[in-house]
């Protein structure tokens, strides 16, 4: 990633800065996980069986844990450990799960984890073109994020998404090969087209979240699209649009707390003291594209709530 500044209509280029410690860009990470990766922190530097894990975190939203791991070095192999951490994370649950209760006050038991929802973050300032590739499959539970520190107090976060349509089970051999089939067992990635292309999905309401996803993704430049086991996020800061793709209909929860959204024509519906699967108060069911406009009106406030 490269910066600029602009003066007048002169781009001069910004500095790049090295990182003196892996430890730099851990007190950065632990200090932000909210803002970085809408996640809850645990613990720092936890040893389980031998292993240290450097951050330990967790997903409200999913309800799972996160390994987070640093690196300054080029030499490791991304799969090994990742994998490594998996399995440690997945063989030991109870310990994590005793991790979270004892650190954050909570009373998390095993059954209130989605274990299929676990991964490993891997965070450094370079990765090789060989760990990109090692990680280049559709069912890796892993995530690269390279981190640039720059002049001027600037920080940039940039994510290496997975390209491949190809199972890593299908790819590893030897030693590997038990501990990925294991971890593959328990641990599912989701994406947008299981969603989609499920079979009881009409073709109607396949062209119905088409013609929605347009209008989101053209209200600003910074939405991602998040896969969730139950629902297709769309985020911003964290989601602000949940979609649940049904046989005729979509189902929709708009991230705004009960009191804050403007609904005139009173299409939406209080679910504050209802279970749900989206982030939010609201939820809204969506069959035809006949007031599209509208109900962008009430997607465009819970956008502009996280200005």
């Amino acid at each position: 990633m490269k910066l600029y500044s602009v003066k007048g209509n002169k781009l001069n280029s910004v500095s790049g800065r090295d990182f003196k410690l892996e430890k730099d860009i851990q007190n950065i990470v632990e200090n932000n996980l909210e803002n970085l990766f809408n996640l809850q922190f645990i613990k720092s530097e936890l040893t389980i069986k031998n292993f240290r894990v450097d951050t330990l975190a967790f997903d409200p939203e999913n309800r799972s844990f996160i390994i987070i791991e640093y690196k300054k070095s080029r030499n490791y192999s991304v799969i090994d450990q990742g994998y490594t951490y998996m399995s440690l994370l997945l063989n030991n649950k109870s310990d994590f799960i005793l991790e979270y209760n004892e650190n954050c006050g909570g009373q998390l038991k095993r059954d209130d984890v989605d274990w299929s929802q676990s991964k490993v973050i891997f965070i450094s300032p370079n990765f090789t073109d060989y760990q990109k590739h090692s990680v280049n499959f559709k069912d890796v539970p892993f995530e690269l994020w390279e981190i640039k520190q720059y002049e001027n107090n600037l920080i940039g976060f940039v994510q290496h998404k997975t390209s491949s349509d190809e199972s890593i089970a299908t790819s590893i051999l030897g030693q590997e090969e038990n501990i990925v089939r294991s971890v593959s067992k328990e641990v599912r990635l989701n994406k947008e087209e299981d969603h989609i292309n499920h079979k009881k999905v009409t073709e109607s309401t396949k062209q119905l979240y088409a013609d929605i996803k347009e209008r989101i993704l053209n209200i600003g430049p910074d939405i991602e699209i998040l896969p969730r086991k139950m629902y297709i996020g769309y985020k911003r800061k964290s989601n602000f649009f949940s979609i649940y793709i049904g046989k005729n209909e979509l189902w929709c929860w708009i991230n705004l707390k009960k009191g804050d959204l403007d609904d005139p024509k009173g299409i939406c519906r209080d679910v504050s003291n209802i279970g749900h699967y989206g982030p939010g108060d609201y939820d809204l069911t969506i069959k035809t594209d006949s007031d599209l406009d509208y109900i962008m009106f009430l997607i465009n406030q819970s956008y502009k709530n996280q200005d």
